[in-house]
């Protein structure tokens, strides 16, 4: 779809009652579930951060979105795995939207100020390191190059929209984290990479969205 018309039919979703858990159970692995189910009083507790899922024309004005895959650190349980832009609220931070926009700024280089926030998703909590994620669904009608940061982003993984709302796209593969081992793990393949985790949720509660949209 070109972006043209992606844009005028996305404002619709801002009258949309979000999917929230029911879509973000569809994506998660049984073990995060229980996670999930257990860790309710610890969420209350937990730090904020706030991530943004970036629309955008891409080749041939096609409607893509933007992903990045973060470098490897060793202390980190999120590196080397495929993510929205976004990070950590810091004190500064009016809300989690300014949050999400800064840290899409630090990380591909996007100006705050070409970024239209067309509406707040569900948030979800990250039981390994303790995180309650905010994300928000923005559109980037006249982008320039994206600026990767060297120090957090390893590529970036631009999606067409039209690979991403294809059925295919959903599979389930057997993976081995720093906390579960050899686990069933429902994701998605995009751009050849395997979005699995938090990501897959937030993804699959916006193609929901979507769908009813577009």
């Amino acid at each position: 779809m070109k972006f043209d018309e992606f844009s005028l039919r996305i404002p619709k979703i801002k009258n949309l009652p979000l999917p929230g858990e029911a879509s973000h159970l569809k994506m998660a692995p049984q073990f995060r579930i229980e996670e999930l189910r257990k860790a309710r009083q610890k969420a209350k507790n937990s730090k904020k951060a706030g991530v943004m899922a970036l629309f955008y024309p891409g080749a041939n004005e096609e409607t893509h979105f933007l992903l990045i895959l973060r470098k490897s650190h060793p202390k980190d349980v999120h590196s080397n795995q495929v993510g929205f832009p976004g990070g950590k609220l810091e004190k500064n931070d009016v809300d989690l939207a300014h949050t999400a926009l800064r840290e899409t700024q630090e990380e591909v280089g996007v100006d705050p100020n070409e970024i239209e926030i067309v509406r707040p998703l569900s948030e979800i909590y990250i039981p390994p390191s303790n995180f309650e994620v905010y994300p928000f669904l923005g559109l980037y009608a006249k982008p320039a190059s994206f600026i990767p940061q060297v120090t957090e982003v390893a590529a970036l993984v631009e999606v067409p929209l039209s690979q991403f709302l294809s059925d295919d796209v959903i599979f389930t593969q057997k993976l081995s984290t720093s906390y579960a081992k050899n686990v069933n793990v429902p994701a998605f393949k995009l751009n050849g990479y395997t979005v699995w985790g938090a990501t897959s949720m937030m993804l699959s509660e916006i193609k929901i969205l979507l769908h009813q949209v577009l």
